[in-house]
C-alpha cells in the first residue's frame, strides 16, 4: 500500500540565472530591512546569530547536537555562540543527566528575560514593515511570506537512502501504519498486508528513502526491484506536519529515476481507496489505473507508469 498528499511540487533542473539573481536581491533586502547586517542586533547587545540561538533554547532544556542540526550551524561556530550566551549568564551547558556524553543547554532567569525583550523587539520589528503599507498590500506581504517559507522549508529536507531496519526509518513505517490504521474503514493490520521484507528493500533488490527536516525524520518511500518485472513504490508516506512541502512527487520522481537506473521501463504502485489525495497525486504525476497486479487485501486501485531508460540502458 502506498499513500502521500497530493499538490506536491519540487523543481528538476538547475535555476536558470535570472531567477539566481532575483533570490540574491531578494536575500539583500531582507537582511538590510530585518537588521541582521548589525552586531547589534535589534537594539541589543548581541549579533543575530545570539539573538536566534536564544529564541530557538526556548523554554526547555535542548539537545545541542540537534540544535546544531536544526540551525545548521558548524560545531565550532555552534560552540563559539554557546560560550558568549554563556559568558553573559544567559545559558547554561551542562550534560544530560541520564548520559552525560550528551550535552544539553538551557536558558537561565537572565536568559528568558533577555528572550522577552527580544520577542517584543521583534514583533516592533514586524509591525514597522508593516505599518507604511495599506491593508491590501499587508495581506499580500504576509501571504509571500507563507509562501517563502513553505518553500525555503521544502529545500532544506534531505532525502537519503537509509536501511529499512534504521530506526528513522522504522519510525516512519511505525508512523505510517498507525496512519493507515485510522483511515482505513477496515483499520489495518501490518501482518494482513502485502509488506516487502527488509531484503526487498535493500540493493540491489530494492532501496529504502527517508526525508528528514532539521534532522528529524518526515517521510520515506521504498522501490522494489524484482528482476524481470516491473518495480514497484511501497511505503511511502509523509508526516502531516511535512504536506504541502511537495516531498510526495519528489519522492515519485526520485524512486522513478532510481527504477530506470536499474532498467526498468515500468513503475507501479497500488493503494486503497481512502487515500483520495494520493490517488489525485499519482494520476497527475502520469500513472494510469491498470487491472490488479497483485492480491494486496488492502487495495482498491492499482497503478503503473512507463518511464523513459537513460540513453546508457536503452
Amino acid at each position: 500500500m502506498t499513500g502521500a498528499p497530493q499538490h506536491e511540487t519540487s523543481p528538476e533542473h538547475p535555476a536558470p540565472t535570472d531567477q539566481i539573481r532575483r533570490v540574491r536581491r531578494f536575500n539583500r533586502t531582507v537582511t538590510e530591512r530585518v537588521g541582521v547586517l548589525h552586531d547589534h542586533y535589534l537594539g541589543r547587545s548581541r549579533p543575530v546569530g545570539e539573538a536566534r540561538l536564544l529564541w530557538e533554547i526556548g523554554g526547555r532544556p535542548q539537545d545541542v547536537r540537534r540544535l546544531r542540526e536544526r540551525l545548521g550551524l558548524d560545531s565550532g561556530y555552534l560552540s563559539r555562540l554557546l560560550r558568549s550566551l554563556e559568558t553573559d549568564g544567559l545559558v547554561v551547558v551542562e550534560p544530560k543527566p541520564r548520559d552525560r556524553r550528551v550535552r544539553t543547554v538551557r536558558l537561565t532567569s537572565a536568559g528568558r528575560a533577555e528572550r522577552s525583550v527580544l520577542d517584543a523587539r521583534s514583533d516592533e520589528l514586524a509591525g514597522s514593515l508593516l505599518q507604511p503599507l495599506n491593508s491590501a498590500q499587508r495581506a499580500r506581504l504576509v501571504a509571500a511570506m507563507a509562501e517563502v517559507d513553505r518553500l525555503l522549508t521544502a529545500a532544506t529536507v534531505a532525502v537519503d537512502v537509509v536501511d529499512p531496519d534504521h530506526p528513522d526509518a522504522r519510525w516512519c513505517l511505525e508512523s505510517y501504519f498507525a496512519e493507515l490504521q485510522e483511515a482505513f474503514d477496515t483499520g489495518f493490520e501490518p501482518g494482513r498486508s502485502l509488506l516487502p521484507d527488509a531484503g526487498e528493500l535493500r540493493p540491489p533488490k530494492g532501496l529504502f528513502l527517508v526525508a528528514r527536516l532539521y534532522g528529524d525524520p518526515v517521510g520515506c518511500a521504498g522501490l522494489k526491484l524484482p528482476h524481470g518485472a516491473a518495480a514497484e513504490v511501497k511505503r511511502m508516506w509523509v508526516a502531516p506536519d511535512a504536506r504541502g512541502l511537495g516531498l510526495a512527487r519528489r519522492f515519485l520522481a526520485e524512486l522513478e529515476s532510481e527504477a530506470a537506473r536499474h532498467g526498468h521501463d515500468t513503475l507501479r504502485l497500488d493503494t486503497n481507496k481512502a487515500l483520495a489525495s494520493a490517488i489525485g497525486l499519482y494520476r497527475s504525476a502520469g500513472f494510469r489505473e491498470v487491472p490488479a497486479f497483485n492480491d494486496e487485501p488492502y487495495a482498491h486501485h492499482w497503478f503503473e507508469k512507463r518511464i523513459t531508460l537513460p540513453a546508457a540502458a536503452e
